[in-house]
């Protein structure tokens, strides 16, 4: 018994599909692979180095020493690093529910149509674009405790001069009160957005049934807006946990350690006493840090979504 084998060419019309496609493949892989190694240089591979100097002794200078967990456990026991973590959550405590709340109720307010109404909006917004660098640089000049505007108008009007950023006990509640001036424009004008959203029926509905203004806004507009709630509160969270450039500006830790927050040891760790590996196991325990915070902000609104 004679076997045929058949043999099966392909139709002209499909081997040019495949050369097409391979040849728009390879353009795109050419204009996509210079963002791609950007990536991988400057944000993937730094992770993975740092991590394996988290369990490492380095001072950027010398041959590095393999200690496995030792950086970790140094961190548990250091107190000038719990001092930092407390630093940064009652910073944290005391901002994130300041900026979502007092965001609300400026936006709540700038909810209406009245007269100069763009003006008021742009002026809650504009310190929000003013970098923390120039931030600190104006605040340290108006609260200065010899030269600044401020002891002065309090001489002024009668009432002692105080040491603002020179005092251990103002030092850190100046910085939430400057990063609240900046940062609750950021959420007025997310809040100013997602009152577009709230439905006019609801409203009315809520309105027909008794309910007065503050009933509308417990019952209808807080309800509708807990999606940008949770963002709003996990974004406020992660900047106030990555907490740097206002403190560098501003106090550089002090004083006697009271706004030394975590970013700010991680810095100092690292480049003033050159303890790359102990930097980078603070750093890493931050990142988890943050990473457990948003994962329970998700879980708790898919959770009330349900």
């Amino acid at each position: 018994m004679a076997s045929v084998v058949g043999t099966f060419t392909l139709d002209p019309r499909t081997k040019s599909k495949r050369r097409r496609m391979r040849s728009e493949s390879a353009t795109g892989w050419a204009f996509v692979s210079p963002s791609v190694l950007i990536i991988l240089g400057l944000s993937v591979v730094p992770v993975v180095w740092s991590l394996l100097l988290s369990f490492q002794v380095n001072d950027l200078v010398s041959p590095s020493e393999w200690v496995g967990l030792a950086n970790y456990k140094a961190l548990v026991q250091d107190p000038t690093f719990g001092a930092a973590v407390k630093h940064t959550l009652l910073y944290t405590v005391l901002y994130v529910p300041l900026s979502v709340v007092g965001g609300l109720a400026i936006a709540i307010a700038l909810d209406r149509k009245i007269r100069f109404i763009g003006l008021y909006r742009t002026l809650v917004f504009v310190p929000f674009v003013v970098s923390a660098a120039a931030q600190g640089v104006l605040f340290s000049f108006v609260l200065d405790p010899e030269f600044g505007v401020a002891n002065s108008l309090l001489h002024k009007v009668g009432l002692l001069a105080q040491g603002f950023f020179g005092d251990p006990a103002q030092a850190l509640p100046l910085l939430v009160v400057i990063s609240l001036w900046s940062g609750t424009g950021f959420c007025v004008i997310v809040y100013l957005a997602g009152l577009q959203g709230v439905s006019s029926e609801l409203v009315e509905a809520a309105r027909i049934d008794g309910a007065g203004r503050f009933g509308v806004l417990r019952h209808v507009v807080v309800p509708t807006l807990s999606p940008v709630t949770v963002f709003l509160l996990l974004f406020q969270t992660i900047g106030a946990l990555q907490l740097f450039d206002l403190v560098f500006v501003t106090t550089k830790g002090g004083p006697l350690g009271s706004t030394t927050v975590i970013v700010y040891f991680i810095w100092e760790k690292a480049f003033k006493t050159f303890t790359a590996g102990y930097s980078a196991a603070a750093a890493y325990a931050l990142a988890v840090a943050l990473l457990v915070i948003g994962l329970a902000l998700q879980i708790s609104r898919r959770r009330a979504a349900r």
